[in-house]
């Protein structure tokens, strides 16, 4: 079952580039043009690599669970995107460093949650992560 694979990896990218935007984001706006840096900065990114985000991650996770029924994978990923939807959506009211911080929380956990969903599926020998 290669969809479970690939949906994993779908899901890591998109938090992995959350998160390098996140940390990156500052340093290229600094070091470009101002019409640049509104595109980067644009909270119109954080909302599309997040409902990028949500339906890939949960898509995965849901197959993981079916495959090897690891609740504590589910827990860390429901954690995870509850932590990078609410950065989002309080994220003005609690200042730039905060929502940084909390985005990348967010961003650790749903990638750790693939990350172990791959690793459980592999310790059961299951085959939905064979190429």
């Amino acid at each position: 079952m290669k969809s479970q694979l690939t949906s994993d990896k779908f899901a890591m990218s998109f938090s992995a580039i959350c998160l390098v935007h996140c940390l990156f984001a500052p340093s290229l706006i600094i070091l470009s043009y101002s019409s640049l840096a509104l595109t980067i900065e644009s909270e119109l990114i954080h909302k599309v690599i997040l409902l990028l985000t949500i339906p890939v991650s949960i898509f995965a996770i849901s197959l993981g669970y079916k495959n090897h029924s690891n609740n504590s994978i589910i827990y860390t990923g429901i954690a995870g995107l509850t932590i990078l939807i609410s950065a989002l959506l309080i994220g003005e009211n609690i200042g730039e460093n905060a929502e940084l911080i909390l985005t990348m929380i967010g961003s650790l956990l749903v990638i750790y949650c693939h990350y172990r969903n791959y690793i459980t599926c592999k310790e059961v020998n299951c085959d939905c992560h064979e190429a």
